[in-house]
């Protein structure tokens, strides 16, 4: 359940900060940012109660709602994909496994006399 919990907070915050770009035009958008952004909140608030650790939730929150947020720019407002933002893309998920990984449980070590 945590892990659907943080997918709607991740849809919802990518939707909130693409409509905040389509407010700028059309300020009817801001009623989708707001509600966007409150309920990414809300959702991550289940994540945490749920019992996903808060590094984990907030580092793969954060990173993925960035990647989604370039990529889907890219195709609705024609913004560039340069391959320094790629190789950018590309760290920002390297990082999320990184701390994804290193928060996982190692198994103890039993020791030998």
């Amino acid at each position: 359940m945590k892990w659907i919990l943080l997918g709607c907070a991740i849809i919802s915050e990518v939707t909130a900060s693409l409509a905040l770009k389509a407010a700028l035009n059309e300020p009817v958008f801001f009623i989708i940012v707001v509600a966007g952004y409150a309920a990414s909140f809300a959702f991550l608030s289940g994540v945490l109660r749920a019992g996903l650790a808060l590094g984990v939730a907030y580092g793969i929150w954060a990173a993925l709602g960035v990647v989604l947020t370039v990529l889907l720019a890219a195709l609705l407002f024609a913004e560039p994909l340069t391959p320094k933002i790629l190789v950018g893309v590309a760290l920002v998920i390297g990082g999320v496994l990184c701390v994804e990984l290193g928060s996982r449980k190692q198994p103890k070590k039993e020791v030998t006399p």
